[in-house]
């Protein structure tokens, strides 16, 4: 079924595609018991798949990806999809359009896409007034991506952080930093290690204020080499993070690729052309990240994919472009391939305080 949906879709421009299907699954909800339905077809309900980071529990370690949810619109689509989590955003403080159309691209021999989309969002009081509205189920953890507008300038770049944060947090179960999107300009600047430490210490000092502190993660670039990659998670460390979600997308183009009309497109690339070097870096972050919690992203549509990145050190995984390839009954496969391999995320039903 979802073959024949999916050849229907890509007969239609990208993003264009992606609002559709999301609308129509969002108005399908009002159907009385359509809820119901969908939580049967798509949620895979265990015990041994509960899964603490920092402290929050997820139903599941399997969570969508930042850039397909941008600004909450659809979150109970997600959690009736299965979902352990959401990241939202990413989100910046002012409204802004993204860059010019089209801006997103298919490469469906390589199960790849390629955006330059731009942090197109409604800004984040929009963001907080849904979150405000919107009630939790049990084991939806929903965190928020925060970045800074397009004409904000480098110097200024905290302060829009800030604003995210300050905004936002009242309303997520956690934050991710966005320093690495390859679509803004200047952006991956951040990275760099003075610039990096004084927007994570601004965001550390403001999260220490709050009753409630989040845990706080960075998401990183799968482009930084190994050198600038040791630099960061000191970085991230000395903050008090919580810890590196690996990767976003590369703008780097595998020679490999069989759509090489298609890759000449700028932007960031994902998908399973980004898996290797996503798996690389994230084994890499382990290696020398201490007590770092890692998220792995990137490339990730099986479960054998997510076995792969938990055996590198993610404690969650998620999905954007496999959503997209493999259709809504990926995350009920990816739990259930998860089981059958022996998983269990560590967590007693009767105390979930476990670390």
């Amino acid at each position: 079924m979802w073959n024949i949906l999916r050849r229907a879709f890509f007969m239609l421009d990208a993003e264009r595609a992606h609002v559709l299907a999301m609308q129509a699954m969002s108005i399908g909800l009002r159907v009385p018991g359509a809820a119901s339905l969908l939580r049967r077809w798509f949620c895979l309900e265990d015990d041994r798949l509960k899964t603490d980071v920092c402290g929050l529990v997820a139903r599941n370690p399997v969570g969508l990806a930042a850039g397909f949810d941008k600004d909450g619109r659809w979150l109970d689509v997600m959690a009736c999809l299965g979902f352990g989590h959401v990241e939202l955003g990413t989100v910046t403080p002012r409204p802004q359009p993204g860059n010019p159309k089209p801006r997103l691209f298919r490469l469906p021999r390589d199960r790849s896409i390629i955006n330059r989309m731009g942090f197109n969002n409604e800004g984040a009081q929009a963001l907080a007034l849904r979150l405000r509205h919107f009630v939790r189920p049990e084991g939806f953890v929903v965190g928020v991506n925060i970045g800074k507008n397009k004409d904000t300038p480098e110097d200024l770049a905290v302060d829009d952080y800030l604003t995210c944060f300050q905004t936002l947090a009242p309303y997520a179960d956690y934050i991710a930093v966005n320093v690495s999107s390859p679509n803004t300009p200047g952006l991956r600047k951040l990275q760099e290690r003075e610039p990096l430490d004084r927007l994570l210490g601004s965001l550390s000092d403001a999260n220490r204020q709050l009753k409630r502190p989040l845990p706080l993660f960075l998401k990183i670039a799968p482009d930084l080499e190994p050198s600038p990659l040791c630099d960061v998670a000191e970085v991230v460390r000395n903050n008090g993070f919580s810890g590196i979600i690996a990767c976003n997308t590369t703008i780097g183009r595998p020679a490999s690729l069989l759509e090489q009309h298609v890759a000449m497109e700028t932007g960031g690339l994902s998908g399973q052309a980004l898996r290797e070097m996503a798996q690389s870096r994230l084994g890499y972050l382990q290696s020398i990240g201490g007590e770092l919690r890692l998220i792995g992203v990137g490339g990730i549509a099986t479960a054998e994919d997510a076995h792969r990145r938990m055996a590198a050190g993610a404690r969650w995984v998620q999905l954007y472009t496999g959503l997209i390839y493999e259709g809504p009954m990926v995350v009920r496969r990816i739990n259930a391939g998860l089981l059958q391999m022996g998983y269990n995320g560590g967590v007693n039903p009767k105390n979930t305080n476990v670390s």
